[in-house]
């Protein structure tokens, strides 16, 4: 069965409000073996949610609203159902009184237009919301030879998850087929997006029962893959058997098969090989430090290192000779090598990695342009530099920066 969710809120179609409640319920649904088809976000316009919901019906078997069910005039979503179905909206004696309870408890003075939130599509069935005074609605019958579900829930996140935990989730599990769906991400450094796919499309094409999406984002290419079947234990079999062969296709590519960031990644190895790290930063402005600081127990592995910015601070935090620096420039490979071999041995560390760069927007020349970064990692065995010209702003530059100087660790310890 395929489910469209429909986000209700002019709101929504702000930059300053996000819907949340979508992915909640997409994680619910997938969990009882629903695929969700379609996400749709429609203003408080009565002409659109009547579009929006005739769409839905069409091509949905279960339409999940959320939002749109409160006491003021633009709360339409029930009006809107109704109209598409060609339902009656009725008063429901039970609910007014308890609205008004709910008022009355409280101590609050109760405007007339809440009353609205008691008004039931003919033949819903209510879904009661003890956290607030605007109940769902369930509704179920058939159009077009097929069982349609059609769910009305409130907007606030916490009366949405607890009303669908509580009354709706249960009543779909008894309505769908009995399907589980299994997933696996892939995070894969070092290609493009194309290269990659180049390399992996005409594997996962011979897996028809598996819906493959490829990624980019910033630093790393995602393989998403996730397969539906009766049992848990047949679509985990599938996607894993797909996930080993894509492995033995990208070798070192692949960074992580659980999700995990590189980062985390990077920890692991550290502490398997009872390693050591120092970092001296330039360009990156300690957003290396952070990633790895980031993962609890790095204290374990990570020693400290330094940003150093000025020239000054190169010679005195780094050991980097100021003859280098003269001669070749802040940024440059034998810089970096000197940075990393300094602040190694500055800290006692396994390994040191040295970074330097220009992340932009300004400062960069026809020699030495935006974006080239230098990364070099020291370590007992001699000092390995590789240089990396990277696309975008700023803050892409940094991260892609870290990105980089991260992988030359893992694959110097694997």
């Amino acid at each position: 069965m395929i489910a469209e969710i429909i986000a209700v809120g002019s709101e929504l179609l702000t930059p300053f409000r996000q819907d949340t409640n979508s992915l909640y319920l997409t994680e619910k649904l997938n969990s009882i073996g629903v695929e969700v088809g379609f996400k749709t976000i429609v203003g408080d316009a009565m002409k659109d949610l009547v579009r929006v919901a005739t769409t839905a019906l069409a091509r949905a078997d279960i339409l999940i609203f959320s939002g749109g069910l409160g006491p003021t005039e633009d709360d339409l979503t029930r009006e809107a159902v109704a109209e598409t179905l060609g339902l009656q909206l009725r008063r429901n004696p039970e609910l007014v009184a308890a609205i008004e309870r709910r008022f009355a408890e409280r101590g609050w003075k109760m405007s007339a237009n809440n009353i609205k939130q008691a008004d039931l599509i003919q033949g819903a069935t209510i879904l009661t919301n003890s956290n607030g005074t605007a109940p769902g609605q369930w509704i179920s019958g058939r159009s077009d030879g097929r069982e349609k579900i059609i769910v009305l829930l409130p907007g606030p996140p916490h009366e949405l998850k607890a009303l669908f935990e509580g009354a709706v989730l249960e009543r779909l599990q008894a309505k769908v087929p009995r399907r589980y769906i299994a997933t696996r991400m892939l995070r894969i450094t070092g290609m493009g997006e194309s290269a990659c796919d180049a390399r992996v499309a005409p594997i996962y094409k011979r897996y028809t029962d598996v819906s493959t999406t490829i990624l980019a984002a910033p630093g790393e290419i995602q393989l998403h893959l996730r397969a539906q079947a009766p049992s848990s234990d047949a679509a985990q079999l599938r996607v894993d058997d797909l996930v080993d062969k894509l492995e033995a296709e990208l070798d070192d590519a692949v960074y992580s098969d659980n999700g995990d960031s590189l980062e985390q990644i990077v920890s692991y190895y550290l502490q398997m090989r009872s390693a050591t790290l120092a970092v001296a930063e330039s360009c990156t402005g300690g957003l290396l430090a952070e990633r790895l600081t980031s993962v609890s127990g790095s204290s374990r592995y990570f020693m400290g290192g330094v940003v150093a910015y000025s020239n000054d601070l190169k010679v005195k935090l780094a050991e980097v000779p100021a003859d280098l620096l003269d001669h070749f420039g802040a940024v440059s490979e034998q810089v970096a090598k000197a940075l990393a071999e300094g602040i190694r041995k500055r800290c006692g560390t396994t390994l040191g990695l040295g970074i330097t760069g220009v992340a932009g927007p300004t400062g960069g020349t026809d020699e030495k342009p935006v974006g080239l970064v230098y990364h070099a990692l020291a370590s007992e065995s001699g000092t390995e530099v590789i240089q990396r010209n990277f696309p975008g702003d700023r803050q892409r530059i940094r991260f892609f920066a870290s990105q980089q100087a991260l992988d030359m660790v893992r694959r110097k310890l694997m």
